[in-house]
């Protein structure tokens, strides 16, 4: 499973709203010049984080966005899945499919099952709270 630019944009896009809150809304231009990302790639993400109400949009003077919600209450997970569509590692646990016809002789379904549950629940368990506290490792790794 590879997170596209997409899901990972739209992480430090909320990330960089959450560490700015007193600034009411922000607008893309700040945003993607703080992470260093085009601002019409932005627009994009920040349509489906809009539609989906996770942030709101203001037009005109004084205009940007904000989040929605208090940080901690924005799950990595839903994000991850609304940016990129599924996190099932096989297309037949995907939610929009109907269930394979092969799935009751299916040898391996427990083990894509399992894979699936593992990713959701590892990224269930963090919110956009919990990333924007920094590591002290001696990492410099920017998603």
């Amino acid at each position: 499973m590879m997170i596209s630019t997409r899901g990972r944009y739209a992480l430090r896009v909320l990330i960089d709203l959450a560490e700015h809150p007193s600034s009411g809304s922000i607008p893309l231009k700040e945003i993607a010049d703080r992470q260093e990302i085009s601002e019409k790639y932005l627009e994009s993400i920040v349509k489906d984080l809009v539609k989906a109400g996770v942030i709101e949009g203001t037009r005109g003077k004084g205009g940007g966005y904000r989040l929605n919600s208090s940080p901690d209450r924005i799950n990595v997970y839903d994000v991850i899945s609304l940016m990129e569509g599924t996190l099932a590692p096989v297309s037949c646990l995907e939610e929009t499919k109907s269930p394979c016809s092969r799935m009751s002789d299916c040898r391996t379904i427990s083990l894509w099952k399992g894979l699936d549950e593992a990713v959701r629940s590892y990224l269930s368990q963090y919110t956009i709270q919990d990333l924007m506290v920094r590591e002290s490792d001696g990492y410099d790794y920017v998603i």
